[in-house]
């Protein structure tokens, strides 16, 4: 191959494939709703980033905040929390009335934390579907048509607008 043949350029044609032949816009019109559902989908997917950090943050304020309860007649969990220096004592209303020796644990350093199935299957489905969206998005770009590439621009411009603030600075 000559080194012309490699050449990647974008190019303004309106009548570029995405993802598909099937999918070739046939008049502006078409071409326009294109970049209309490009602009959507990259707001989605900042949406989604945005959305796994609020997820992240109720996940560990969840596992931080576990309660633990002494039974009679199991007194080791009772016996480990009673040692534990950063636990005190409070009194737990339920809905069976008034339980005593209740102690509530704060953890304060964040440790790698259990696998736990409510917690890891969702969040694994969640960031597969938050990846099939950036891959989608990046072969839209790779068709190197300007129009598709200002469309993901402006898209992640309006989802970073709308949701940028919910996003942790780790995240970007």
């Amino acid at each position: 191959m000559s080194m012309s043949m490699m050449e990647s350029v974008f190019f303004t044609s309106t009548s570029t494939s995405l993802y598909s032949s099937a999918w070739k816009p046939k008049s502006i019109g078409a071409y326009a709703g294109t970049c209309i559902f490009l602009i959507v989908l990259a707001f989605i997917f900042r949406s989604l980033v945005a959305g796994k950090q609020f997820l992240e943050h109720r996940w560990l304020d969840k596992e931080l905040n576990r309660r633990y309860v002494s039974v009679r007649g199991v007194p080791t969990e009772a016996q480990r929390i009673s040692t534990d220096s950063e636990s005190k004592n409070v009194t737990l209303i339920s809905e069976r009335g008034m339980e005593e020796h209740v102690r509530v644990v704060r953890r304060h350093k964040r440790n790698i934390t259990p696998w736990r199935f409510s917690i890891d299957l969702p969040r694994a489905a969640y960031v597969t579907v938050m990846m099939g969206v950036g891959y989608l998005l990046m072969l839209a770009v790779m068709t190197l048509n300007v129009g598709y590439f200002l469309s993901i621009l402006a898209g992640t411009f309006l989802g970073e607008i709308s949701f940028g603030r919910y996003a942790a600075l780790d995240e970007h």
